[in-house]
């Protein structure tokens, strides 16, 4: 479980922001759209967030962000001792483009709260902490800081960390963060964090599009072929069945460079496993390959097998333009999924932007799942809840975000095109 993320001086976003999933007081929708932390200073959180924003305002920004931080954490200890990590900064700033960046999650891990995070530049981590509330009170399970004359890191453990500590510090280079040096070295109390950025959160980039390999290999057994074809059937998609069969192809295997923040793309001939579609007509029916059907289709389809491993075993989805190719009442389907606790029993979550003012909705989202990204004057993104501005409960949200209550839309010309393309000479 997602309670909060916390970034600094990460592209657009120039100064502190934080995206929180803890629910406000307001009772609305509270048995549908909140989960139960079992703390008692914040008892609930949200089961899904959303960010709206105008073209460039910053909503990619901050997925890419929750993008970045996870691959930090997953392949910082694999990284060439003399190699860089990626730091894309404010750079509008002269101040702030020589500044660290700084990302943290607090999140929930089988009922305990891990307040985790890390400050780096482009040779260095700066600084790396984290505290676990196994209780009311926080346990400083390690702080480690740089910046001493002897270039060595300082590190400071707490007795709740358990393990050879000392051993891990030596093994911590300076480009490394020590939770990903410790657990690659086998510690055990720091495995479940490191998994929660491994297998919890997933990341969708590149306008919410998801590579459709993990539903292909899904629809390879009867029972995930039968859930994804009902799925599709339940959108209205006219599919009379799914087929996985070999190709001939090409393979593409994308990993995240830590050296320069792009994903690393190989294309290498192989046999591949790709979907078949057939589609039927009285006793016509004809087979489509994956490439033959709508981006809708490809989509939902691509996206079908990752929302049902999401919802069956809690994780997080955090995804980048959701509404893109699909219908406005399909993406609120998707929506009311992760509301529904009979079928989101685990205490899945969704976090995705989008421009699709037709789920601002009262009777769908609360006012406290709604935020907004906005530029400055000074061009930083600053990432608003629409809570700042006390909506009454009954507002009509989708017509006071366009007419600009809230902030979050372009500020447009009377005309894109200003000049008479028509005009003769």
């Amino acid at each position: 479980m997602l309670l909060e993320f916390r970034v600094r001086n990460f592209r657009s976003f120039q100064g502190e922001n934080v995206l929180s999933l803890l629910a406000s007081r307001d009772s609305r929708l509270a048995d549908r759209n909140t989960l139960a932390t079992n703390i008692p200073s914040l008892p609930s959180a949200l089961r899904s967030a959303v960010i709206y924003g105008a073209n460039a305002s910053g909503k990619s920004n901050l997925v890419r962000a929750l993008h970045l931080m996870r691959g930090i954490v997953l392949e910082s200890a694999a990284l060439q001792p003399q190699q860089l990590l990626n730091v894309q900064p404010f750079r509008l700033d002269e101040t702030s483009s020589r500044e660290p960046t700084l990302f943290e999650v607090t999140i929930m891990i089988g009922g305990v709260r891990y307040q985790y995070g890390f400050e780096f530049i482009p040779a260095r981590i700066i600084s790396e902490w984290l505290l676990v509330y196994q209780k009311s009170k926080p346990q400083r399970w390690f702080d480690r800081r740089s910046g001493h004359s002897d270039g060595k890191d300082r590190f400071e453990f707490g007795p709740h960390l358990s393990g050879p500590k000392r051993i891990w510090q030596e093994a911590t280079r300076s480009n490394a963060l020590f939770l990903s040096t410790a657990v690659q070295l086998n510690s055990e109390v720091l495995a479940p964090l490191y998994s929660w950025f491994a297998l919890a959160l997933n990341v969708f980039l590149g306008g919410g599009q998801v590579p459709p390999d993990f539903s292909t290999s899904m629809i390879q057994n009867p029972v995930g072929q039968a859930r994804i074809a009902s799925l599709l059937s339940a959108a209205d998609i006219a599919i009379a069945s799914i087929s996985a069969e070999p190709m001939k192809g090409f393979r593409q295997s994308i990993k995240l460079d830590l050296a320069n923040g792009m994903t690393d793309s190989k294309i290498e001939e192989a046999e591949i496993m790709m979907p078949r579609f057939k589609h039927k007509i009285g006793d016509v029916s004809a087979d489509f390959e994956f490439g033959d059907e709508s981006e809708g289709t490809q989509k939902l389809f691509s996206l079908a097998g990752p929302l049902f491993d999401i919802i069956e075993n809690g994780r997080i989805l955090v995804i980048d333009e959701l509404d893109r190719s699909l219908h406005p009442l399909l993406v609120r389907q998707i929506i009311e999924t992760f509301h529904d606790p009979k079928i989101n029993c685990r205490g899945a979550q969704l976090i995705f932007t989008t421009h699709d003012t037709a789920q601002l909705d009262s009777s769908l989202l609360r006012r406290d799942q709604i935020w907004f990204t906005e530029k400055s004057r000074f061009q930083s993104s600053e990432l608003v809840p629409l809570m700042d501005f006390s909506p009454r409960k009954d507002e009509a949200l989708e017509r006071g975000y366009l007419g600009g209550r809230y902030g979050g839309i372009p500020i447009l010309a009377d005309r894109l095109i200003a000049e008479n393309v028509c005009a003769e000479g």
